[in-house]
């Protein structure tokens, strides 16, 4: 059973994808068409940088998408295995859902620069951040998060959480952890993602996509809102995605939902974010990566086998 899931926001580099595209004419026809549709050169920010460029919400965002997309057409050209289900984190599913037929991905490009553009513009508008939890129980991470005024933003798997809150809350998130021996990673972002910070996001990419029609999945996908498989109806899709933006990621609960003897994740996208989650979910999960030729080659038999 294979399972398809998409890197979310973080996993940028400069030079992701270049790789591939220099492989396959194809491929960089994908980066060339990015680049039409967004009006700026993210090609060249995919595979030079710099960094801090790609780091931005704006960018970053249909950036990882389209890095994910060449992926995916790069292992769709060497394996014709049926997917069981698609899932990505965050902008991750978005990626899931443009794999799946619910988007095209000239569409997915325009949505996720708007998308990255509020998100950035509300990270701007209240400053926020965001702490990583390692090894809390649910009274310790409770504790914490009403001592420092942080919400849950992510659900990565029992044992890993993230929270949000201003940047003082981060910073007494901090200071509570460690004052009960709970590992905490403060983490480098721009706000405070999938957190009531980023309503304001939310309300302008709901009108962003009010017209935009959302076909039923040609295979299975999950939710972050939920833990759960999307509905077939496209406006219970959309509806679902709006949330995503300002609500908890049940990342783990995705994982768990396809977890079966003889499934294989298959993380598409830059860097291996993704399979050290669901390793940690369960170290019997079978994972693989692809993010360029050589990731490729290595998870072909695996995905055969």
């Amino acid at each position: 059973m294979l399972n398809l899931f998409f890197a979310g926001q973080g996993a940028q580099f400069p030079g992701m994808g270049k790789d591939l595209a220099e492989a396959d004419p194809e491929i960089m026809a994908l980066f060339d068409k990015a680049n039409d549709v967004l009006g700026f050169d993210l090609k060249k920010l995919c595979f030079e940088g710099p960094a801090e460029a790609l780091t931005r919400s704006d960018v970053c965002q249909p950036a990882i998408f389209t890095v994910s997309m060449a992926c995916h057409a790069a292992f769709r050209k060497r394996c014709d295995a049926p997917a069981a289900a698609a899932a990505g984190l965050s902008l991750g599913e978005w990626t899931a859902l443009c794999a799946a037929g619910v988007l095209d991905f000239e569409t997915t490009l325009r949505v996720l620069q708007a998308r990255g553009k509020y998100m950035q513009e509300a990270c701007e508008a209240k400053p926020s951040g965001m702490i990583s939890i390692m090894g809390a129980t649910p009274e310790q991470l409770a504790a914490i998060c009403e001592g420092s005024g942080c919400t849950v933003s992510n659900i990565n798997s029992d044992s890993q959480q993230v929270i949000s809150g201003t940047h003082e809350a981060v910073a007494k998130a901090a200071e509570l952890a460690a004052a009960q021996s709970v590992k905490n990673v403060v983490l480098q972002v721009a706000g405070a993602f999938h957190s009531p910070f980023m309503t304001p996001a939310r309300e302008r990419l709901a009108e962003f996509v009010k017209d935009i029609p959302f076909a039923k999945p040609q295979i299975p996908v999950l939710s972050n809102a939920t833990g759960a498989f999307h509905e077939d109806d496209g406006e219970a899709i959309k509806a679902a995605m709006l949330r995503q933006v300002d609500s908890p990621v049940h990342f783990s609960d995705c994982v768990k939902a396809v977890m079966a003897p003889g499934a294989l994740f298959l993380e598409l996208g830059p860097g291996k974010v993704l399979s050290g989650l669901i390793r940690r979910i369960d170290r019997a999960n079978a994972v693989a990566n692809v993010q360029d030729t050589a990731t490729l080659e290595a998870a072909l038999p695996k995905v055969s086998a």
